[in-house]
């Protein structure tokens, strides 16, 4: 991009500077939800990856995803998540061949059959924790998919078509629970990882009810996730754990608000654990559980304008029983057919811009305080951050970034944990299609604004604060020009020409 007179060239095309600007203004009294996080897993790549014996490519990675240092231009060297999601994993690993999941998903755990802990065990993963730490992140997240394979109906960490109820063995509840404690304890002990939340049940309501055999996951109804929780806290209040416990990970937005593709016992999430009509599972005086709900933004992204009510009817539902948000899992799947559905990994920003589309509708629509992608490393599917190309049976390899991990990264390298997210207000009408931007005010008092512009063609946009106080921006940039992931492109006054197909961070300086 260069500048003429008073024409702004972008690639070929040429722009008037005296177009009229897409005016927003940043509502400073008008604050909404705190930020408390950005962050993706590390299933199932970290389990391979932590074991390579190229450190440089581990450090890389870890460097990209955990960094908030900035080189000496500038500019960052990472999107600095800030919360990191861990796998405790059910042993279906140890089964190998039996275990009937496919061998990139299997997971190792700590319980032996014999009933000792074995503190080799996920040794990949835990390396990645700790060097998540060293980078700075942090929070750190327990999910599991499954119980440990002792403790199945069928023997299992997969469901292999035994209907919708939870595969857990009724005499086993309290046992799932203290494995969960022990496991925690352990890790701490031994990598110096606290664990701020875990989440025992991963999509309990998803309507396919993990037939398998392809990765680890069971189904739960509502009341065998009201027992397990209770039970889990009960165990965490014994070994005086601070861990919180989350509820329930929902597979879709509509399984919190209703029934759907499912049945009554795993519908109506929110009411079902939230409501003390609901006796049998209430939770809200459950001890170290939050009144929060956290689900995945999977299969709501589209038709576009439906993205948007789903997510205002969460955040009105929400609101009436007094609960918070998070979005703490999300990839591209096949509805997602304005980017082709997830077959084949994209490095562009198609995939990019989607995404970062959905962001911007979960933090500003359904008021998330939190927000994660699904796996921060993947092969040839649109589901990692960062895309690995393996050999030796994932023994080794070598990664490379996507402009999908530094558009998020618009957002969690600056909009950092205790921001308060403010309303923004436009001239214009909001086009899901052209101009978005959220606003955020860090707890240092600086302020941060995302902004997206989805369109193909570059788009006069102006920024102020409604106490018309006047601020000069710093400015970073993701698009699919060379070099501009994060890229730092001088400092504006608030008035900026945003290029095609683009996401920039305007930060105000301290």
């Amino acid at each position: 991009m260069m500048k003429l007179k008073n024409l702004w060239i972008v690639g070929l095309t040429v722009v008037s500077l005296t177009c009229r600007a897409a005016d927003f203004t940043i509502e400073v009294d008008q604050p909404r939800q705190t930020i408390r996080h950005f962050g993706a897993s590390d299933a199932w790549s970290m389990q391979f990856i932590g074991l390579w014996q190229d450190e440089t490519e581990q450090q890389k990675i870890a460097d990209w995803l955990f960094s908030t240092a900035t080189d000496a231009q500038g500019k960052p060297l990472g999107i600095g998540l800030s919360v990191w999601r861990f796998n405790l994993g059910a042993g279906s690993e140890e089964q190998q061949h039996d275990s009937q999941i496919q061998p990139g998903t299997r997971t190792e755990c700590f319980l032996t059959k014999e009933g000792t802990y074995n503190w080799n065990k996920q040794a990949g993963q835990r390396k990645f924790m700790r060097m998540a730490k060293q980078r700075g992140v942090p929070h750190f997240l327990a999910f599991l998919n499954s119980p440990p394979v002792y403790f199945t109906k069928n023997g299992l960490a997969t469901n292999t078509g035994r209907g919708g109820t939870i595969n857990l063995r009724e005499d086993c509840y309290d046992d799932f629970a203290r494995f969960m404690a022990t496991a925690l304890k352990g890790i701490e002990q031994h990598d110096g990882i606290h664990f701020d939340y875990i989440c025992p049940v991963n999509e309990p309501d998803g309507h396919w009810n993990w037939i398998g055999p392809k990765q680890e996951g069971s189904p739960a109804t509502n009341r065998e996730i009201a027992r397990l929780v209770r039970e889990t806290a009960k165990a965490f209040h014994e070994q005086q754990l601070s861990t919180q416990i989350l509820v329930n990970e929902s597979s879709d937005l509509r399984c919190l608000l209703d029934i759907y593709k499912t049945t009554w016992e795993r519908g109506n999430t929110i009411r079902t654990f939230f409501t003390k009509d609901s006796t049998a599972t209430y939770l809200g005086d459950t001890y170290n559980v939050p009144r929060l709900i956290a689900g995945h933004s999977y299969w709501t992204n589209t038709p576009v304008p439906y993205m948007r009510k789903i997510r205002e009817q969460l955040r009105d539902t929400l609101s009436h029983y007094g609960l918070r948000f998070w979005q703490t899992e999300l990839c591209i799947m096949s509805n997602d057919e304005e980017i082709g559905g997830g077959g084949g990994y994209d490095f562009s920003m198609k995939t990019a811009l989607y995404v970062a589309r959905v962001i911007h509708h979960d933090l500003v629509f359904a008021d998330a305080e939190s927000w994660s992608w699904w796996r921060a490393v993947g092969e040839d599917y649109k589901d990692g951050l960062i895309r690995v190309y393996t050999s030796d049976h994932m023994r080794s390899g070598h990664a490379v970034d996507s402009r999908l991990m530094w558009a998020l990264g618009n957002y969690s390298r600056f909009v950092r944990p205790g921001a308060v997210r403010h309303e923004v207000t436009s001239s214009e009408a909001f086009d899901p299609y052209g101009i978005m931007c959220s606003a955020y005010q860090n707890s240092n008092g600086q302020w941060v604004a995302v902004v997206i512009n989805y369109s193909e063609n570059p788009q006069r946009f102006a920024l102020q604060l409604s106490d018309k106080s006047t601020r000069r921006w710093q400015m970073y940039r993701t698009s699919d020009v060379a070099d501009e992931n994060l890229k730092p492109v001088g400092i504006s006054n608030g008035t900026v020409m945003l290029p095609p197909r683009s996401i920039t961070t305007l930060v105000s300086a301290k």
